[in-house]
């Protein structure tokens, strides 16, 4: 178990142009990953060292969002301005969160603009609806060299992240303790005053240290 990714959900402005100010504040242009046709989503990413990235993602006017538990998250965090989606991990067996939620993964997909499927299967977005404290849980179906974390030069860097929330909560979750996937992140825990979720992350640029 390992942090896969962290969401970010584009604002009013749209996907194009929240991609393009967040990039310029890291010094680094997002490239477009494609559409989502299972969640009615669509998402631009920018690849970290330590086998992550980050992702803004939009919510198409198309039915797969309204019905997609992960297109329903995204519309609803768009519509209170755009932010802090949430975070995923990865795991390599992905019915041991099956059995313990009681419940089936969905499969996701979505082809690069070269044509490159990406496939996976993910379960526990309704847990972050319910909490955005919570993460997603991901299993990656296709070989290493396709993770979207691919292309990291290494000078791009996921330094903090900073959650209000309970990593005991957390940890309940996760099914093992929160340091599991976060071993190699520092991360500040703050006591939730409102909802809870990612308050800010902050990156290690050639340019040094951006909070976003």
């Amino acid at each position: 178990m390992r942090l896969d990714h962290l969401s970010y959900a584009s604002g009013p402005d749209g996907l194009a142009s929240t991609a393009q100010r967040i990039g310029g504040l890291l010094g680094r242009e997002f490239t477009d990953g494609g559409v989502h046709p299972r969640f009615g989503t669509r998402n631009m990413t920018l690849p970290l060292s330590g086998g992550t990235y980050l992702e803004i993602v939009e919510v198409l006017d198309h039915p797969a969002s309204d019905k997609a538990p992960f297109g329903q998250a995204v519309r609803a965090r768009s519509a209170l301005g755009g932010g802090w989606l949430g975070w995923a991990v990865a795991v390599d067996d992905i019915s041991v969160a099956e059995e313990r939620l009681g419940r089936q993964a969905v499969r996701g997909s979505r082809h690069r603009p070269d044509g490159t499927e990406l496939r996976w299967k993910q379960i526990g977005v309704n847990g972050l609806i319910a909490d955005p404290q919570l993460p997603y849980f991901i299993q990656w179906e296709v070989p290493g060299d396709l993770h979207p974390s691919q292309g990291s030069d290494g000078s791009f860097s996921l330094a903090c992240l900073e959650i209000a929330g309970d990593p005991q909560r957390v940890s309940e979750w996760l099914g093992e303790t929160v340091e599991a996937p976060l071993e190699d992140v520092k991360v500040e825990w703050v006591a939730p005053h409102g909802t809870p979720g990612i308050i800010a992350v902050q990156v290690q640029t050639p340019s040094g240290l951006v909070r976003l």
